[in-house]
C-alpha cells in the first residue's frame, strides 16, 4: 500500500508513569525512558516527509502533579533540547513551543528560547512542543484577544470567521499546517485530553495500546498506514 503521509501529526505521549509502575519502578523512571523515544519519533517523521509534528509534553492539568515529578519533567525537557538541538539543526527541523510559557521556570524558558532561536531559520519539519498547554485555555485566550481587537475598533464582529480565530491561536505561525491530519495517543486511553481541540476538528485518530516508552519508528509507520487506509471526507460524501 502506498503511504499517504499526513502533513501534521499530533501525539499525546501518554503512559510513562503506568509503564514504570507495571515494572515496579518509580513513575520518574518511565518519564526518563519516555523522553528518549521523542528522538526516534521525530527522526522517523522527518524521514517519511511529515511536515509538522506537535507533541503534548506538559498540559495545564499537569501542574497538579507533585513538584518532585514536575521538576524531573522539566529537567528531562531541558536535557533533550540541549542534547538534540544540533541534530535537529542538521535535519533542518524548526522548533516552536506553545502554551502558557510564562509559567515555566526561568532556566527552562531560557533553554527553550535559545533552541527556538537557533532553529528559527530552518525550513524542514516543523516540531512543536506543547508546554503548559490546554486547548480550552488556548481558545479562551483567542476570544479575549479578538475581543480586544473589536473594542479597539480594529476588527468588526461581523468580519470574524474561522480564519480570524485561527490567527489568534497559539498555532497561528504554522499557517495551513496547523490543521492536524493524524492524532496519535498511546497507553490505550481513548480521549484527546484538551489537546489541539480546534486544530483536530477533522483529524483521524489512532489510539495505541502501548505506553509511550515502548513507542518506536515501527509504531509511527503503523499509525500512518492506518491513516492511509482511511477515507477523509471532511463532513462531505464520497459520490464516486
Amino acid at each position: 500500500m502506498t503511504l499517504k503521509i499526513p502533513n501534521h501529526i499530533a501525539i499525546v505521549m501518554d503512559g510513562n508513569g503506568r509503564w514504570a509502575q507495571r515494572r515496579s519502578h518509580p513513575r520518574i523512571f518511565g518519564h526518563v525512558r519516555g523522553s528518549a523515544r521523542v528522538r526516534e519519533a521525530v527522526r522517523e517523521a522527518n524521514r517519511l516527509g511529515v511536515k509538522a509534528v506537535t507533541l503534548y509534553a506538559f498540559s495545564t492539568e499537569n501542574w497538579s502533579r507533585p513538584e518532585s515529578e514536575r521538576s524531573v519533567l522539566w529537567k528531562l525537557l531541558r536535557k533533550y533540547i540541549k542534547k538534540d538541538a544540533d541534530e535537529l539543526h542538521r535535519q533542518n527541523v524548526r522548533l516552536r513551543v506553545i502554551g502558557e510559557l510564562d509559567r515555566l521556570d526561568t532556566e527552562t524558558r531560557q533553554v527553550v528560547e535559545a533552541a527556538v532561536l537557533k532553529l528559527s531559520q530552518n525550513t524542514g519539519l516543523q516540531l512543536t512542543f506543547a508546554l503548559s498547554y490546554g486547548g480550552r485555555r488556548e481558545m479562551v485566550r483567542a476570544v479575549q484577544r479578538i475581543s480586544e481587537e473589536c473594542i479597539a475598533g480594529r476588527l468588526r464582529p461581523e468580519d470574524i470567521h474561522e480564519g480570524t480565530v485561527e490567527q489568534f491561536l497559539w498555532t497561528a505561525e504554522l499557517g495551513e499546517l496547523a490543521q492536524v491530519d493524524l492524532f496519535i495517543r498511546t497507553s490505550g486511553e481513548k480521549r484527546i485530553s484538551n489537546f489541539l481541540l480546534w486544530q483536530s476538528a477533522y483529524a483521524e485518530f489512532v489510539f495505541l495500546d502501548i505506553c509511550w516508552p515502548d513507542f518506536d519508528a515501527s509504531h509511527l509507520r503503523a499509525a500512518i498506514e492506518e491513516y492511509s487506509g482511511r477515507e477523509r471526507r471532511f463532513g462531505g460524501l464520497d459520490l464516486k
